[in-house]
């Protein structure tokens, strides 16, 4: 079988990530393993173990990989986080201090609301439809 495993994103630093990731957003660590190089594996994702896509952050290296932090799809949303329960997961993460872009709206293939991560990068929170 073959699937998309993990998604790079450019940080500026691991632990603030982690911090952010694990906390805010209530993912898990799933590894944070060192490198002979100085930099890290890290690997978070969102649900509870099953099969899915994880996030990779990776620290940036150098200015060019830099300027990317936080504008990775040029200011588009460009990550997507599913929920089952739209209402509790925005209610917590408000709580935990995410930035949401506009109020919650309903559309047909779901109830969405566009935030940003610690970083500026955009996402969609997302309850599809039934």
């Amino acid at each position: 079988m073959r699937h998309v495993a993990l998604v790079a994103l450019v940080v500026d630093d691991y632990d603030e990530a982690i911090r952010f990731y694990t906390g805010a957003l209530g993912f898990r660590l799933v590894e944070d393993a060192p490198r002979g190089d100085g930099s890290r594996w890290v690997v978070v994702a969102p649900g509870g173990g099953g099969a899915g896509t994880g996030l990779l952050p990776a620290r940036a290296k150098g200015e060019r990989q830099r300027a990317r932090i936080g504008d990775q799809t040029g200011g588009r949303v460009g990550f997507f986080l599913y929920t089952d329960d739209f209402a509790r997961d925005h209610a917590r993460m408000a709580e935990a201090g995410v930035v949401f872009l506009e109020e919650p709206r309903h559309e047909p293939y779901g109830t969405v609301a566009v935030f940003q991560d610690l970083y500026g990068n955009r996402w969609d929170l997302l309850q599809p439809a039934a």
